[in-house]
């Protein structure tokens, strides 16, 4: 009883603090952490001459709804061939994607690995996909050395 006679006299300050704390937060405006996208390279270190190398992507989502993606290679000397493939596919949650690049190296290159959100029609199932509104791109680079 002697706590009602407090709540009673107390000021409509303290009142709306203690219902703020009962509350707690709200759920939907905490992050929940999901990345856009990750992403793994793997390529080689180092060449020979006029070899063949193979460069490996791997794009996975954390996100419960499809994208389209396009990813492609970057490098700071030209380089001919397969190397400026570009793919574009569907990323859904549960579906990660694999891109392969073959391609012969004659020098030393900074590789750069590109994976972007793009908005494209036709790519995922009945044209289902978002465009998320934070970064649309993720990227790692690399070096190949030839010798």
């Amino acid at each position: 009883m002697h706590f009602l006679q407090l709540l009673f006299r107390a000021s409509s300050a303290a009142l709306l603090l203690v219902l703020c704390l009962q509350l707690g937060t709200n759920k939907a405006q905490e992050n929940t952490g999901r990345k856009v996208m990750k992403m793994e390279v793997q390529m080689p270190r180092r060449a020979n001459a006029s070899e063949e190398i193979t460069v490996k992507m791997n794009v996975k989502t954390e996100l419960r709804e499809c994208m389209v993606i396009t990813c492609y290679l970057r490098s700071n000397i030209t380089i001919e061939g397969p190397f400026n493939y570009r793919f574009t596919a569907c990323l859904c949650e549960n579906a990660p994607k694999n891109f392969y690049w073959d391609f012969h190296i004659n020098e030393t290159a900074k590789i750069v690995a590109v994976a972007q959100v793009i908005a494209h029609l036709g790519i995922c199932p009945n044209n289902e996909a978002v465009v998320p509104l934070g970064p649309k791109h993720i990227y790692t680079t690399g070096t190949i050395t030839v010798g």
